[in-house]
C-alpha cells in the first residue's frame, strides 16, 4: 500500500496537468495510467489558445511549442456552394492567436516529463483504477490493477476521477449522470497527403454535402480525418461494404486525395458521442474532474481544453488545503461551483449545433444549403474574431495565479 496526498485516476489532459500543478505546490501526488504509454491515435490534438496562456504563465509554453505541431490560425467549412472562413484566431490578442495541433501523446508526455522534475510526483503506467477505498463514508484512496492482474492499494487525503467518458471510479461511486444524448457518431481514420501535399488552405476545413460530413486535420505528413455519420449508422456502413464507403469519401475530397491507406475496416475506429454532466461532481474525500464529469461532443475540439481548465481550478483551490492535511465537502464542492458555467455554456450550445445543423446534415433527406451564420461569417471577417474566442478561449478561462500559493517560483 502507498500513501499520497491526491491520487489521481488517468493520465489524460486533465490528469496530467492536475498532477504536475499539484506537484508544483509541494503536494505529494501519484497519477495512474492504465496504459503503458500515451501513444494512442484518434485522440483529439487541439491545444488551444487558454491552454498556451496556462503553459506559458508557468514558464513552459516557449519549451513546448518546441514539438512539432501545425499552426492553423483560421478554421473553414466547404459546402456544395464553396469554401467559407467561420473563425479567425489571428484576431485574438496575446502571444497565442492560433490553434496549436500537437498529437495528445505528444502533450501528455511533455506533461509528464514537466511532473516529474518534482519530488513530490508519482506517475505509474499500466496502473487501472478498479475501485474506490472507504471508511466510515470517506473515500480513503483507490485500488488499482497491474498488467500483470495483481492488485495494489493507495490512500489518499484525496482521490480524483479523471478516468475518462467511460469512467469505472464514478460507476463506483453511485453518483448521478444526466445524459444529453447526440444525433452522431464519429468515424476515426488517417489518409495520406498526396505526394504534392495539397490540402485544404486553412490547415483543416470540413467538408458537408447532402447527408454526409467529414473533417480533415493536418498532422503533418498524413491527414487526421473524421467521419460523422447518425447515431448508430457505423453498422449500415459497414454492410454497405468498404468499397462503397470509399466511393462516399471520394465524393467529399480532392480528386487526388489517396484512400489506399484504407485497407480495412480496422483501419477506422468508431467514437460514439455522447454528452452528459453530473449533477454532483464530488463526495467526501473524492472529485471528478474533465471527461469523468462531464462529457463533451467533438464539436470545435474544446473537450482537451476544458479538462485542462478543470485541472487548473482544482489545483488552485486545493492544493493549499491538501499541503494543510484536509480538503472538506465543501471545498471540493467550490471546484465543481467554479467550472459549471463554463460546462453548462459549452454544452448547450454544442447541443444547439447537433440539433439544428449536424441532425439535418446526417438525415440527408433534403439538399443542404449553406447555412445563412456561415455566409454572414465569411462576408464579414471582422465578426470572425467571435466563434475563435467562443473556441479558443472560452467561457470563465482559469489561470494559475500569482505568489506561493500559485506555485509561481517554485523549482524543484
Amino acid at each position: 500500500m502507498s500513501e499520497v496526498d491526491c491520487c489521481i485516476a488517468g493520465g489524460g489532459p486533465a490528469g496530467m496537468m492536475l498532477g504536475l500543478l499539484l506537484a508544483r505546490h509541494g503536494v505529494a501526488v501519484m497519477v495512474l495510467e492504465k496504459h503503458g504509454d500515451f501513444l494512442r491515435d484518434f485522440r483529439g490534438d487541439t491545444v488551444h489558445p487558454s491552454t498556451l496562456r496556462l503553459l506559458d504563465e508557468l514558464g513552459l509554453a516557449d519549451e513546448f511549442l518546441e514539438l512539432p505541431h501545425q499552426k492553423v490560425t483560421r478554421l473553414a467549412v466547404t459546402t456544395d456552394d464553396g469554401t467559407y472562413a467561420m473563425a479567425d484566431f489571428g484576431r485574438l490578442p496575446g502571444r497565442f492567436p492560433f490553434l496549436a495541433f500537437v498529437p495528445q501523446w505528444d502533450f501528455l508526455d511533455f506533461l509528464a516529463d514537466q511532473a516529474r522534475r518534482y519530488p513530490t510526483f508519482q506517475l505509474r503506467m499500466n496502473a487501472e483504477a478498479v475501485d474506490l477505498l472507504r471508511e466510515d463514508g470517506q473515500v480513503t484512496g483507490l485500488r488499482y490493477r497491474t498488467r500483470d492482474g495483481g492488485e495494489h492499494e493507495v490512500t489518499a487525503q484525496l482521490t480524483v476521477a479523471a478516468d475518462g467518458r467511460n469512467s469505472a471510479l464514478r460507476e463506483r461511486s453511485g453518483l448521478r449522470l444526466r445524459e444529453f444524448g447526440a444525433p452522431m457518431d464519429v468515424l476515426w481514420f488517417r489518409l495520406s497527403k498526396p505526394a504534392a501535399g495539397a490540402g485544404p488552405s486553412f490547415g483543416g476545413a470540413g467538408r458537408i454535402t447532402r447527408g454526409r460530413m467529414l473533417v480533415r486535420l493536418d498532422r503533418g505528413d498524413y491527414w487526421q480525418c473524421a467521419y460523422l455519420v447518425r447515431k448508430g449508422g457505423y453498422a449500415a456502413l459497414e454492410a454497405a461494404g468498404l468499397e462503397s464507403f470509399r466511393g462516399d469519401l471520394a465524393r467529399l475530397l480532392p480528386a487526388d486525395a489517396p484512400l489506399e491507406a484504407l485497407r480495412s475496416w480496422d483501419d477506422v475506429r468508431v467514437l460514439s458521442v455522447r454528452v452528459d454532466r453530473m449533477t454532483r461532481w464530488h463526495q467526501p474525500g473524492l472529485l471528478f474532474i474533465g471527461d469523468a464529469a462531464h462529457a463533451m461532443s467533438p464539436i470545435g475540439g474544446v473537450g482537451i481544453n476544458l479538462a485542462v481548465q478543470d485541472a487548473t481550478a482544482a489545483a488552485r483551490l486545493l492544493a493549499g488545503p491538501l499541503r494543510g492535511g484536509g480538503v472538506s465537502s465543501r471545498r471540493l464542492g467550490r471546484v465543481r461551483w467554479r467550472r459549471l458555467l463554463p460546462t453548462v455554456v459549452t454544452q448547450l450550445v454544442q447541443r444547439q449545433i447537433q440539433t439544428r445543423v449536424l441532425s439535418r446534415i446526417l438525415a440527408g433527406d433534403r439538399p443542404i444549403a449553406t447555412p445563412r451564420v456561415v455566409r454572414l461569417l465569411d462576408r464579414h471577417p471582422v465578426l470572425q474574431g467571435l466563434p475563435a474566442r467562443a473556441i479558443g478561449v472560452g467561457v470563465l478561462p482559469e489561470h494559475v495565479g500569482s505568489g506561493p500559493a500559485a506555485g509561481v517560483g517554485l523549482r524543484p
